[in-house]
């Protein structure tokens, strides 16, 4: 018969040979990476190429600018003539929805508790086309900027169109007040980052853009390039991006795809931010 001592030693023994089975079993299984990029933790992203605007892009703006739906449009990227005869997308009158056109180039009135205010109860933005660099002179680290945030932490849509598609990207290019053709300019590289980690181009096919985000993303490493062409759009929640419209969306990762920097997302392809993986 083994005596008691003998029989505790036994178990601690076996206690400490479990113990070193479930370490060696939990560093054989790895943990999940982090989010490689990532979308909004709340509302919704509307991001759309240039182009004119089909029926589905239509369709989604009005299906995420919710019930009643209280619009704020933001011509500022335009210029100057182009902003003073500012005109917002027709679906946005036609869908009943109240209007508010905000507008500034003073970064003292973007400040202000005044100017944001009809941010402060805005169901969806829109932020129309132009030169990024506009919104980033006007907007960026004011009051404004904040405030748009807030839309999308209310379960809000922030929707863009050309520069109002780039400026949702944490890094920006072509902000160059210079030229829109430089795609890197310094003091003009931080977007509004409704989109971690991730750099959005637009007209891509239209313009010849095709393979200009490997230039980005070769000098920034890690970072993810989306490129939409125009009459196309990304929707955004979370971190699944869904593709609508009429063009593709081309993913410029830092790997090679048989021979090119990119691979294509066409309609109804979605795609995981955090994970960098078409679904």
């Amino acid at each position: 018969m083994i005596c008691r001592r003998e029989a505790l030693a036994e178990l601690a023994m076996l206690g400490l040979l479990a113990f070193v089975e479930t370490r060696v079993a939990s560093a054989a299984a790895p943990a999940p990476g982090p989010a490689r990029s990532a979308g909004p933790v709340r509302g919704v992203l509307l991001i759309i190429g240039g182009g004119e605007r089909g029926a589905e892009v239509q369709d989604a703006a009005i299906r995420f600018g919710g019930k009643p739906s209280r619009w704020v449009y933001i011509p500022t990227a335009g210029s100057d003539a182009d902003a003073a005869k500012a005109e917002p997308p027709a679906f946005i009158g036609q869908s009943g929805a109240t209007l508010t056109v905000l507008h500034t180039r003073d970064r003292k009135v973007a400040d202000s508790e005044a100017f944001t205010a009809p941010l402060r109860t805005a169901t969806a933005v829109f932020i129309a086309g132009g030169r990024q660099w506009r919104l980033v002179d006007a907007y960026a680290g004011t009051r404004t900027e904040k405030e748009l945030r807030a839309v999308l932490d209310r379960d809000g849509l922030i929707a863009g169109s050309s520069a109002g598609a780039t400026i949702q990207g944490s890094y920006l290019i072509r902000g160059s007040p210079r030229s829109n053709k430089i795609l890197m300019a310094p003091g003009y590289e931080r977007g509004f980052g409704y989109l971690s980690n991730v750099a959005i181009d637009q007209h891509v096919s239209q313009r010849d853009r095709n393979n200009d985000l490997s230039v980005v993303v070769a000098a920034r490493p890690g970072l993810l390039g989306v490129g939409i062409d125009e009459s196309t759009a990304v929707i955004v929640q979370g971190n699944t991006m869904t593709v609508i419209g009429k063009g593709v969306v081309r993913i410029t990762d830092g790997a090679d795809h048989d021979g090119v920097p990119f691979f294509t997302l066409k309609p109804g392809a979605r795609f995981d931010l955090a994970t960098w993986q078409a679904q």
